[in-house]
């Protein structure tokens, strides 16, 4: 099949983030798509997104949060609840082009199709049949002092990068509260119920701020990802401090590399968006439109309580590929510890050859959360399903030769139900208006094919 790559990206303005697990100020067979990609939902999609890596084998934990801060570096603070009093080489600033092209690799696509000459297509079939009979074959601290009565220690410090980065721990949770914004963490109103509920846990806090003086040295103007090392038993990411004060609902992209197979969560369902769905060509102009209202039917249809399935797949290859699988390197940083061997990528038309690591699968989650839906934190769990999914929306342009047989004869006189099918389709995952759909498809103006007599068919000319 020829491929022609025809990408088209729309490049939205950069969504307000809001941390998730921390205080921030700031129907076809998926293993043979075929398709032509023609391009991408990305995060930049959604309002106050923001994304975490979570690279996870036996006990072993990496975390990479990423922010789309914007404002003074002075504002910004982040508290994460950690399980364990983290060393500075357990903490490190990542490369935010990793990330993005992760983001890339794994986003829902769009993906063209083009009939074939259902003439040609009719002998093929004839004579794949025939060979089918014959073989039949099967297939920052304050004082002590005051760091004492409020129940405050400083369990390490240290200096990463552009942050100054804190591991506290606390006798109580409003004594915690009181030293945050005492030392310049501006932290919501209310949060002492959920950082209790967290010290309850014997959880320690990783607080950052950026180190003005080490950012200019360094020449960044953007804030870039922070990355956490740690071993724990529990596979989970705290959400609840991201919604104290949160103004509405949050965008939560988590991506999973683990070794064994697809992560899904445990104390929320977790549901696969539609895919494989066949939608309006007109749609190729709006899908970033498309895909943001069709996740928000998705959302609520789950009653606001649904973590959503957009990307499963093994990091060896991806069909059709919204950007090339991640380098060993590139997974390595984002902490796949686990691999000790890469095999090449294949060569042809449309790779860049570069190795691959083997036994890592990649798992894309979103959420849209609050905190009367989502009154718990998230917990995962890895489980042994390898099948691929990819959330896939198929544009299929019609035939359109003038070459006359049986199956010619079918396949126009199919179209106009496919084109309908096409539109309550669309309207049943957005929840557009079923009339704008078919006025912006044009359907009235399409003819219907009436069926020839058999004596019309005799003669051609």
């Amino acid at each position: 099949m020829n491929r022609h790559v025809k990408v088209f990206m729309k490049r939205l303005t950069l969504p307000t983030f809001m941390f998730l697990v921390g205080l921030f100020i700031w129907s076809a067979d998926a293993s043979a798509f075929c398709g032509f990609y023609v391009g991408k939902a990305d995060t930049q999609l959604f309002n106050k997104a923001s994304e975490v890596v979570i690279a996870r084998h036996d006990n072993k934990t990496v975390i990479t949060m990423a922010n789309d801060f914007k404002g003074e570096g002075k504002e910004f603070a982040m508290v994460v609840p950690v399980p364990t009093v983290l060393e500075k080489d357990q903490i490190h600033v990542g490369d935010p082009a990793v990330l993005k092209h992760l983001a890339d690799y794994s986003a829902p696509r769009l993906v063209e199709y083009f009939d074939e000459n259902p003439c040609v297509r009719y002998e093929l079939m004839e004579r794949r049949l025939l060979d089918m009979a014959k073989s039949m074959t099967p297939a920052s601290a304050s004082s002590k002092e005051r760091d004492k009565a409020l129940g405050v220690t400083v369990e390490a410090q240290h200096t990463v990068g552009e942050y100054d980065i804190l591991i506290l721990s606390a006798k109580e949770s409003h004594g915690l509260e009181t030293w945050l914004t005492e030392n310049g963490y501006k932290i919501p109103n209310g949060a002492s119920a959920v950082l209790q509920s967290y010290l309850k846990q014997q959880m320690k806090f990783f607080v950052a701020k950026v180190n003005l003086l080490e950012q200019s040295k360094l020449g960044f103007t953007h804030l870039r990802p922070l990355q956490i090392a740690f071993e724990s038993p529990k596979f989970m990411l705290p959400i609840r401090l991201g919604t104290v004060n949160a103004d509405g609902a949050q965008e939560l992209f988590i991506y999973t590399l683990t070794k064994q197979g697809r992560v899904e969560t445990t104390n929320y369902r977790t549901a696969r968006l539609p895919e494989a769905q066949e939608i309006p060509l007109y749609v190729k102009d709006q899908f970033g439109d498309f895909y943001r209202d069709l996740f928000t039917q998705q959302v609520k249809r789950e009653s606001q309580r649904g973590v959503f399935l957009e990307y499963a797949w093994d990091m060896n290859w991806c069909d059709p590929c919204a950007a090339n699988p991640l380098a060993a390197e590139e997974l390595r940083s984002l902490g796949v510890f686990w691999h000790n061997s890469t095999v090449p990528m294949p060569r042809g038309k449309g790779f860049i050859p570069q190795p691959q690591v083997q036994n890592v699968f990649l798992t894309r989650l979103h959420v849209r959360y609050d905190a009367a839906h989502f009154p718990e934190d998230l917990m995962f769990q890895e489980t042994s399903d390898r099948n691929n999914f990819q959330a896939r929306y198929i544009l299929r342009h019609p035939w359109t030769g003038t070459d006359e047989c049986p199956a010619a004869t079918a396949y126009r006189q199919q179209l106009r139900d496919r084109y309908e099918k096409e539109a309550q389709t669309l309207a049943n995952l957005t929840g557009w208006n079923i009339g704008q759909i078919r006025k912006a498809m044009n359907l009235a103006s399409i003819p219907i094919e009436e069926e020839k007599k058999w004596y019309q068919r005799l003669w051609v000319n």
